[in-house]
């Protein structure tokens, strides 16, 4: 079975997961949102599923699928370090911003008057 980052690296398979974030969706749903056939939406569904990152359940005719967040806890403790290290980066951003509010601002350079002829 591919690891979550295997199947995440795929940019389809990512948009198929950023819809359903948003909810519990039939096959026909995606390949209309999606723009591509509905035999590569599957195939893509088919490896979301093999890796337990959706569900699929059987409605009427219909086969629903829905997002399963667990498996993305793998990524989530990956990215940690990295979340920490973009924290410090934009607090020390912060702190020097701020030290420059506090200073006057530098004097302007006025460009010098135009001469008159004489």
């Amino acid at each position: 079975m591919p690891s979550a980052f295997e199947v995440v690296a795929e940019p389809n398979r990512r948009r198929i997961l950023d819809l359903l974030r948003e909810g519990r969706r039939p096959v026909g749903e995606l390949v209309d949102r999606l723009g591509l056939t509905q035999p590569t939406v599957s195939k893509h569904l088919r490896v979301l599923k093999d890796a337990r990152l959706v569900d699929v359940e059987q409605d009427a005719q219909r086969r629903l699928y829905r997002l399963r967040p667990e498996p993305l806890l793998e990524l989530d403790s990956w990215l940690a370090p990295y979340r920490e290290l973009w924290s410090r980066r934009l607090d020390a951003l912060e702190r020097h911003l701020d030290t420059l509010a506090d200073e006057p601002p530098a004097p302007t350079r006025r460009s010098p008057a135009p001469r008159r002829k004489s």
